[in-house]
């Protein structure tokens, strides 16, 4: 069965106290600019500033086939949200294998528990976060973006294309604040549906 996409988009900044001063001035300096005209209309959500940011298949491979394997999904929806990035005048992020690592273990929390949530069996948003170690440093950044969906909508670009077109997932993906990110995929039974494709994005920084 075709079934619409589903989305679950957080972003925080999280600093110890002694770091709360300047990362706070951070987070407003973050939200009052933006980079070139293009991000400026896409984070408003102008149609045609978001078409630009969609990589065509010819740029990443693999976007549009589900029953790919799913690392070369996770490779094309690297190269899709970083070509978005660049559509955008944005520096590309860097994979992190503590990133990696923490989304990886929540898409499986959100299977295993069956809870499409940020708060998947019971743990908090930054859990996996910090078990990978991402927040071990003095101050830092993290962010999430979920989706799944099964079929071909449940396809890097099917996935891409909506959290282009929803703001705070947009946002994330566009934010100059984050400089990192982990990507996974995990297939399995998600409210009865067996082909479900669920995918987490974690972005971070340190500050």
């Amino acid at each position: 069965m075709r079934r619409a996409a589903f989305l679950g988009g957080l972003c925080l900044l999280i600093a110890l106290l002694s770091a709360a001063g300047a990362a706070a001035h951070r987070h407003h300096h973050h939200h009052g600019h933006y980079g070139n005209g293009l991000r400026k209309r896409a984070l408003h959500g102008n149609r045609k500033a978001l078409r630009l940011l969609a990589a065509p298949a010819t740029e990443c491979p693999g976007t549009d086939d589900p029953d790919a394997g799913v690392p070369s999904q996770e490779a094309a929806m690297e190269c899709m949200l970083n070509f978005a990035r660049q559509q955008a005048g944005l520096s590309k992020l860097d994979d992190s294998r503590k990133l990696d690592t923490s989304a990886n273990n929540k898409a499986s929390d959100i299977l295993r528990c069956d809870q499409f949530s940020h708060e998947a069996c019971g743990r908090d948003f930054l859990y996996w976060f910090r078990r990978a170690g991402f927040t071990n440093a003095r101050c830092w950044w993290a962010g999430e973006n979920l989706a799944w969906g099964s079929g071909n909508l449940g396809s890097v670009r099917s996935i891409v294309k909506a959290w282009l077109h929803s703001p705070p997932h947009r946002a994330n993906i566009l934010s100059t604040q984050f400089d990192q990110f982990g990507v996974a995929l995990r297939v399995g039974d998600l409210s009865g549906h067996g082909d479900a494709h669920v995918w987490v994005n974690h972005f971070g920084s340190h500050c």
